[in-house]
């Protein structure tokens, strides 16, 4: 039989000791009854230790039903080994805990709220725990902790590190854990994984981190789990586990309809023609609206079937269950009669929050929490779900509960970021400028980045509402499915003549994949997301560079330069600014050759994260603690571009020191005006901080995405004629707001200027006079 639940509550401490549970034999499991002594007979009232031989008893051989090192339901040590280590069962203990507490009353968490995050912290280090090159010995969480590190922050100006996802992830097979198959994003445990630190050493981060004037951002997944003790327990039907996720239970009967599971695997994807079959018995939603990640052979659908597996009961099942990324991450169901689900990913959450000190959540795959049935021969709906809205909401307000906030990335329409964030996460990633800029760049043109932004205005998202980040762990997104979905059949002017949003979406798609990959042998495309490359590798990409070790040290300035100029435009705008450790060295991508194990299964992401080295701890590295290889930095340590004025990071800081001084994080983008020159951007805000009835100042923004110098005019309605134009960097006048709210500016190429309008000089009457 099980072990009693209430018994687990009693000996909860964390994870079990396998060897403990081996070596056991059984202990604590029922033992066989032996049958009543004389002596027991004869002395029933006698005390026990006083019974002859009785204190041999305890010696006494204990039997089992089935061997202790089995690994499946029948086995009462493994069903207990899983459930001591499963999130739901830590979900429950957290809950217990702070249930009734008066500090679950203190916040206001009903709505959103963006200034109040980036009043926080606004500038971000986003980390990767695999990447990282660390001291000999030393940990990443340890590193991250780093009081140099630190100091080296606040001369830059970075207010917050994201760490990535820390804790224990990938699956369990019997009682071995397997690896992460996405980058540690199929998490198993709320414990932080022993190859990237201790539960200690996040918290000594995060006190680190606040003596510095910063704060820490951790990560939780609402949309699925990896294939931990809490799936392999939901596979044997064991109490509210399988309500965790989507899955259902397959009556032997219809075990024909199921694929062979291959031999050394637990599950098998879905061909669309079984997927349609399963769907026309009543079992499954059917196909999503879209795959993502799709792969011929290795995930044609959203859905995958188990082996047979064997639960407490004696019952043997096999399920469908649903993933909308790899296989070995189940979908979580957030609209079960259990709520499991929903406790489950509560409880990762205040773990984060509570047990380790984090400031902030980032919601990854939060777009995708709910999915329903259509009608007869259309896609479930599985994207823009009221669910995942109401979800949402959940998460963000327990967050906001407890005094921190969240982030989403969110790759959708620009309406499904509008409508989750006006319940849900306090700011979304950028997934709307982020492919315009690298589209400007790779053309010289900014005609559809301004497109984006201005769509983005007109339909009621703000970039105070958004983290605007350079490269992070991911692919450089371009699926541009605002574009490619809902506005498919909407007309958009583009390059003189009228598209519709799909053809506009493609066009921009082929632009980019000719421009990064064409004749750049070390960016790849990544599945049908986007392109794999690090922000230094896509400069050198547009700049014309067909191999790496073409780059030389003379053209290492323009790719700076170019570099800096997409800093400027993600930083010179309201909202968070993100940037990672590839960005701040300069960091190309690895040679394919290199991680060839890695991306033989299509995953060409792991060419973009390479092992970087921030503080020059282990100059002699070729690769980081957890393997990964070094890749060339261009731009070299911290502590060496620090002292040079020239440097990515001083001019970096620079351009950081602007942006607090004038407060435009928290200010309102009020216009995107047309440009003359093609290559031109331009930005107008109030410095207002959200306050659309006072009398505030104007800032413009004006960047120059070709690869030479212009000359052209700004000219926006939200520009007082006869104000003075001031650039901020030099504090020199460059010019003057004439009658047609116009003025004009020269950069060079790649250049950037933060401008403020200030009230004309009055002319005195008397000249000469002091």
């Amino acid at each position: 039989m099980a072990p009693d639940e209430q018994q687990l509550d009693d000996l909860y401490t964390g994870p079990i000791d396998l060897a403990a549970v081996n070596a056991s034999d059984g202990e604590g499991l029922d033992p066989e009854t032996p049958e009543i002594s004389y002596d027991e007979q004869r002395y029933p009232a006698r005390p026990r230790r006083l019974r002859p031989r009785d204190h041999l008893r305890g010696s006494s051989v204990r039997r089992i039903r089935t061997d202790p090192r089995t690994a499946n339901g029948t086995n009462p040590s493994y069903v207990e080994w899983l459930v001591r280590q499963a999130m739901l069962k830590d979900a429950d203990v957290l809950a217990r805990r702070l249930s009734g507490q008066p500090t679950m009353w203190r916040n206001a968490y009903a709505r959103p709220d963006a200034r109040r995050a980036i009043a926080t912290t606004d500038v971000w280090f986003t980390a990767y725990p695999i990447s990282l090159i660390t001291r000999p010995g030393q940990s990443f969480l340890a590193a991250l902790g780093d009081e140099e590190l630190w100091t080296t922050f606040e001369r830059i100006g970075i207010t917050a590190v994201h760490t990535g996802p820390v804790k224990r992830a990938g699956g369990i097979d019997g009682w071995v854990e397997t690896p992460s198959v996405d980058g540690h994003f199929d998490r198993i445990s709320t414990q932080i994984d022993p190859a990237f630190g201790t539960d200690d050493e996040f918290r000594a981060l995060c006190d680190v981190a606040d003596a510095h004037g910063g704060s820490i951002i951790d990560d939780i997944v609402p949309g699925h789990t990896g294939k931990g003790a809490d799936f392999r327990l939901a596979e044997m039907g064991y109490k509210d586990y399988p309500g965790i996720y989507h899955m259902i239970e397959i009556p032997p009967e219809d075990w024909s309809l199921l694929p062979e599971v291959p031999g050394g695997a637990d599950s098998v994807n879905l061909d669309p023609e079984t997927e349609h079959d399963l769907a026309e018995h009543g079992y499954i939603i059917g196909a999503l609206q879209r795959v993502i990640f799709y792969t011929p052979g290795v995930k044609e659908t959203n859905w995958s079937a188990t082996a047979a597996v064997t639960g407490p009961d004696g019952v043997t099942r096999r399920w469908v269950y649903l993933h909308y990324f790899k296989q070995g991450q189940p979908s979580i169901n957030w609209l079960d009669p259990t709520f499991a689900g929903m406790r489950l990913v509560i409880g990762d959450a205040l773990h984060s929050l509570g047990e380790l000190g984090a400031t902030a959540l980032r919601l990854d795959a939060n777009g995708f929490l709910g999915v329903e049935k259509s009608a007869e021969g259309l896609p479930a709906w599985s994207e823009g779900h009221p669910l995942s809205h109401a979800a949402n909401h959940i998460i963000a307000g327990m967050v906001r509960k407890v005094g921190g906030f969240t982030f989403q990335e969110l790759n959708l329409t620009i309406e499904d970021i509008r409508d989750t964030g006006a319940v849900g996460a306090d700011l979304s990633y950028d997934f709307i400028g982020r492919p315009g800029y690298h589209h400007a760049l790779a053309t010289g043109q900014t005609e559809f980045l301004r497109l984006a932004l201005t769509t983005s205005l007109r339909l009621g998202v703000q970039p105070v509402q958004l983290v605007h980040g350079l490269q992070n762990h991911d692919e450089l997104t371009y699926e541009l499915v605002h574009w490619a979905s809902s506005r498919s059949d909407s007309s958009f002017q583009f390059r003189g003549r009228e598209i519709s949003g799909s053809q506009l979406a493609e066009e921009v798609r082929a632009d980019l994949t000719e421009s990064l990959t064409g004749t750049a042998d070390y960016n790849r495309v990544f599945t049908q997301n986007g392109i794999a490359g690090t922000s230094a590798s896509l400069i050198a990409a547009t700049r014309g560079f067909g191999h790496l070790d073409d780059i030389s040290e003379d053209d290492i300035p323009a790719i700076r330069d170019a570099h800096l100029l997409l800093c400027a435009a993600n930083a010179w705008q309201p909202g968070v600014f993100a940037l990672s450790g590839w960005d701040l060295t300069g960091m190309l991508t690895v040679p394919a050759p290199e991680v060839a194990d890695l991306i033989a299964a299509g995953d060409t992401r792991w060419i973009e994260r390479g092992a970087h080295d921030l503080l020059d701890v282990d100059p002699e590295a070729t690769r980081s603690a957890e393997g990964m290889p070094r890749a060339r930095a261009l731009y070299g340590p911290l502590p060496a571009q620090l002292e040079d004025p020239a440097s990515f990071a001083s001019r970096l800081a620079g351009i950081l020191r602007l942006r607090r001084e004038y407060g435009i994080a928290t200010a309102s983008q009020v216009d995107i005006p047309d440009v003359a020159h093609a290559g031109m951007l331009v930005l107008v805000h109030r410095i207002d901080d959200g306050d659309p009835h006072i009398d505030a100042p104007i800032q413009v923004t004006v960047l120059n995405f070709s690869q030479v110098p212009t000359e052209g005019t700004v000219r926006s309605e939200r520009l007082v004629p006869g104000s003075d134009v001031v650039d901020a960097a030099s504090g020199d006048k460059v010019g003057s707001v004439d009658d047609l709210r116009s003025f004009s500016v020269s950069l060079p190429a790649y250049g950037a200027m933060f401008l403020m309008l200030r009230p004309a000089e009055p002319v005195s009457d008397h000249p000469g006079a002091e």
